[in-house]
């Protein structure tokens, strides 16, 4: 039995370890998780005899460990110590006590889990949803409040297939399309911080083809990487079929530079898919990465973004809510155009920089967080603080932009600055970015607030402007002012 035991016990004791060596500002919790699986393997008698200046590494840390959790320093564990090793030159282990650290780390690893059951619905929200999917504008919805630290509100609403019945979960996911934008502002942030490029810089300097655009009166036209991410290149658009064609963002480029531009740059705000792609193009060849693999190693790894991706898997694509169009009073299935026929797990299309993702209301949640705490969240900087606030910041104040008014444009996000109709519940700053189908996140930095809405509806008239976007923030604001 002793023997079974300890055959349960090492493997679940490895990934508290692991959790705890990656995280190196969870204080108490973390020295308390190192005294229970670090003590659990010694008796008493082992450390009394043992003394302090015994030369095994990993048994000293115990003793010191048991001795004065607050006193052991993590910054002296070593990388890639195995627990099993504590078990060397001591005596075996009572039952009891294997049995004790493994309801300790059984206890510790469930408690280490994204407290996804711990966020309670607000009535009203749930109630408004309710009515959307009884109206049939949606055929369900995913809706998440949060602040800097937790989730205060996540709840799902109706079906996430009308003709099996499937009720929508909490963690279904979306094809976030035009949220993916903001993710490729910050990617390109992230360049910028360390040193390898600036937003001021003109195109050509990495794509010199870029040199040979020309304004309408036939003088050189420069294009900066801030006017990509702010719509006001004048890029003309790749068609459809060029699209198609395309399954790296390097195919795709040529597309755009066989038209001529459409505007001065910086004249004026013009919503350009070409533009947001060219900047993940910008990234792929400053990083020397695909964008998937750069977000996936700079964003979504190091935030827990579990379930963010260009590619699903088939357990991920097994997961992803149907998307649905509104005609006669009545919903029917509808296609996500991105994929064009083929299934969501094909890569025989390029990451697109501008509205490529799938993501769920948690995982983007832990997105925004980070840019609500200022480009840092669980001891991960993605961003410089400066960094986050340049990205938020309106950077041609005199563009008349958006798909509602009241707004200016960041670095590859949308800022309300007059709030009014729709965005009237949110504060002037609040900055974020909706989707294609009618997803949406907000963030407010002044009520230290986050809006999500996940829905996959195909035909709004204008999504950015829809009533269930409207329904969803107003009851979920009005009950947080209280």
């Amino acid at each position: 039995m002793m023997r079974g035991l300890r055959r349960l016990e090492f493997p679940l004791l490895n990934p508290v370890l692991h959790f705890v060596q990656k995280r190196p500002k969870i204080g108490l919790f973390r020295e308390l998780a190192l005294l229970f699986t670090g003590i659990g393997h010694l008796n008493r008698s082992n450390i009394a005899r043992l003394g302090t200046d015994h030369n095994h590494l990993q048994t000293q840390i115990a003793i010191d460990l048991y001795r004065s959790a607050w006193e052991h320093s993590w910054e002296t564990f070593p990388s890639g110590v195995e627990l099993a090793d504590f078990n060397k030159e001591r005596e075996p282990m009572r039952i009891s006590k294997s049995l004790a650290v493994i309801c300790t780390c059984v206890l510790f690893i469930a408690g280490s889990q994204r407290p996804v059951d711990a966020a309670q619905a607000i009535p009203a929200v749930a109630e408004r949803m309710k009515e959307a999917v009884a109206q049939n504008e949606v055929a369900g919805a995913v809706t998440l409040v949060a602040n800097k630290e937790k989730i205060l509100h996540l709840d799902a609403t109706g079906r996430g297939d009308l003709s099996s019945e499937t009720p929508l979960s909490r963690d279904a996911i979306f094809w976030i399309a035009s949220m993916s934008k903001p993710i490729t502002g910050v990617a390109v942030m992230i360049m910028q911080d360390e040193g390898k490029l600036s937003i001021d810089d003109p195109v050509q300097k990495y794509i010199p083809e870029f040199a040979n655009y020309k304004n309408a009166d036939g003088q050189k036209a420069t294009i900066t990487i801030k006017h990509l991410l702010t719509h006001s290149s004048g890029m003309p658009e790749a068609t459809a079929e060029e699209m198609k064609s395309s399954h790296t963002l390097a195919e795709l480029i040529p597309h755009f530079l066989n038209k001529p531009l459409q505007f001065a740059p910086g004249s004026k705000w013009q919503y350009c898919q070409s533009s947001i792609n060219t900047a993940g193009r910008i990234v792929e060849i400053v990083s020397g990465q695909s964008f998937d693999q750069f977000v996936q190693e700079r964003i979504f790894n190091p935030l827990g973004m579990k379930d963010t991706t260009f590619y699903p898997s088939e357990t991920q694509a097994a997961r992803i809510a149907k998307s649905y169009k509104k005609a006669d009073g009545k919903l029917s299935e509808a296609q996500i155009f991105l994929l064009d026929g083929k299934p969501a797990t094909s890569h025989e299309r390029y990451p697109a920089a501008n509205g490529g993702l799938f993501s769920t209301a948690l995982d983007y949640a832990r997105f925004c967080q980070m840019l609500l705490n200022n480009g840092e969240l669980d001891g991960h900087r993605i961003l410089k603080p400066e960094s986050v606030k340049q990205f938020s910041t309106v950077q041609f104040p005199d563009h008349k932009t958006g798909f509602t008014p009241g707004n200016g444009w960041g670095v590859g996000c949308c800022i309300v600055r007059e709030p009014q109709g729709v965005t009237a519940m949110l504060s002037p700053g609040t900055f974020g970015h909706g989707g294609a189908y009618g997803t949406q996140a907000w963030i407010d930095p002044q009520k230290n607030l986050i809006y999500i809405l996940m829905v996959q509806r195909a035909n709004f008239p204008n999504a950015d402007n829809s009533d269930v976007r409207k329904a969803f923030q107003q009851a979920a604001a009005e009950v947080l002012a209280k």
